[in-house]
């Protein structure tokens, strides 16, 4: 692949105005601002103040434009400034907002209907919530009412929301320092191909035997009272891996074995972002698992707030009769409603979950291109419009060099693709790669000759080929 000759960063769009207004926008006043007037979220916020977001754009106050590999928050599945969501946020915005949280309306049970209709049978019930912390705390709430246990399992590498319940079963960050987490709350080690310990003579990761033990060590810690295991079918906040094909199945068996209820998480990999409606739908080994909870966020709102918890007509049922409470003040709100009914219509209306398949296999493609020419790339992972790339120091130790990959992430912001690198020491060095599945083939080979010159122009990438001078 030939270096990046005109960077996105200058291309159309960086001589139009700064922040789409006449007004123009200070900079430095802003970020001093911010300073004295923000609380800290326990990661730098970034160097620039963006002021325009448009389709697979965001600008920053100078001027400088960027193709967004994250999809801000990964939400924005359909792209920023959608024009159909735009008119269904003013539609509402003037006619039906926000009511009292026990009404209901059209657009409530229109998403309910469209979504369930889209879902395998046993996803049969759905509610409407705010964040994909709150959908999984609802998840966790549920579960517990229904099976009237409490034991909470998730993979070590998990992210969930900083909520009480749902940080609880999450374990990438966040538990440091807060005192006790909610009782009851146990780890399984996640599935890393890359780097676990767990091998097969020839190599190959033996999960099927790190799943069986970590269950092992859970038996021995429980009081009895397993009530759920949480799950996603990618860990992308633990650095992008996949559940391997079969996983799901076999972690329903032990489920099952225990009387436990299966909770997955699609906050990011749902509604065609990993290549199906469903990533839990995805390997043929995983056939006919569905989850007895499937919660859904980011991507159903396309950056507007909304969550989904699914659950089988049973578990309403029993929910129900057991007295489950849940009242908050956005629940089934019908403006973020209206949004994610009108981002169902029109993934399968233009069939984007299809097109996030075959524009995964370039993204994907470009990517192990890299890794054939820069040893510092150790794995390249993910499916769909989902990618994970891991930054090393070299491929024998496989030690993280995140400062390397924050250097590659500054030149690439710096030649017009803004990528996440993480910060968190548990994967630093792991780029995570999502954007709008409504990115063109031609603009994602753009974003790919970005990185690539980033990794040429950057000391330390160790390339596989002569260098030109």
């Amino acid at each position: 692949m030939a270096p990046c000759t005109n960077p996105i960063g200058t291309g159309a769009g960086a001589s139009e105005p700064a922040n789409g207004i006449d007004k123009p926008v200070d900079q430095a006043q802003l970020q001093a601002d911010a300073a004295t007037t923000l609380i800290g979220i326990g990661t730098p916020y970034h160097r620039d103040i963006i002021v325009r977001a448009q389709g697979t754009s965001i600008y920053t106050a100078a001027g400088h434009r960027m193709q967004d590999w994250t999809s801000g928050q990964m939400s924005c599945l359909l792209g920023h400034g959608n024009p159909e969501i735009v008119a269904v946020i003013a539609h509402h915005a003037a006619t039906l907002d926000h009511l009292f949280s026990g009404m209901l309306s059209p657009p409530v049970v229109n998403l309910a209907k469209r979504l369930t209709g889209l879902a395998p049978p046993g996803l049969d019930r759905a509610m409407f919530l705010s964040t994909g912390g709150e959908s999984n705390e609802f998840a966790i709430r549920i579960a517990k009412l229904c099976t009237g246990k409490f034991e909470v399992v998730g993979l070590s590498a998990s992210w969930h929301g900083v909520t009480a319940g749902a940080i609880g079963a999450q374990y990438h960050s966040g538990r440091a320092g807060y005192g006790p987490m909610v009782p009851g709350n146990f780890a399984l080690p996640a599935p890393n191909a890359y780097r676990s310990i767990f091998r097969h003579p020839d190599g190959s990761h033996d999960w099927r035997t790190e799943l069986s033990y970590g269950f092992s060590l859970i038996d021995r810690q429980s009081c009895g009272s397993l009530a759920a295991v949480i799950v996603e079918p990618i860990l992308s906040s633990g650095g992008m891996h996949p559940l391997p094909p079969g996983y799901l199945k076999a972690l329903k068996e032990h489920c099952t074995a225990r009387d436990m209820l299966l909770i997955i998480d699609e906050a990011q990999t749902a509604i065609g972002r990993a290549g199906d409606m469903f990533a839990f739908q995805h390997y043929p080994e995983d056939d006919g698992v569905v989850p007895d909870i499937l919660t859904l966020s980011k991507t159903l709102g396309n950056g507007i707030a909304l969550s989904a918890v699914l659950v089988s007509e049973a578990i309403a049922l029993r929910a129900e009769q057991r007295g489950f409470m849940y009242y908050t003040t956005h629940m089934n709100d019908p403006l973020p409603a209206a949004v994610g009914d009108k981002v169902l219509e029109i993934v399968v209306r233009d069939g984007l979950v299809d097109r996030a398949r075959r524009l995964g296999e370039v993204l994907h493609a470009g990517l192990q291109r890299l890794k054939t020419r820069y040893a510092c790339i150790g794995d390249v992972r993910g499916r769909g419009l989902m990618a994970g790339v891991e930054i090393v120091t070299d491929r024998e130790s496989k030690r993280p060099a995140g400062e390397l990959g924050g250097e590659i992430g500054d030149r690439m912001a710096e030649l017009g693709v803004w990528a996440q690198l993480s910060t968190h020491v548990s994967f630093a060095g792991v780029f995570r790669i999502a954007p709008p599945i409504t990115i063109t083939e031609e603009e994602l080979e753009a974003g790919l000759e970005v990185m690539e010159e980033a990794l040429r122009i950057t000391p330390g990438t160790m390339p596989l080929y002569e260098v030109p001078v």
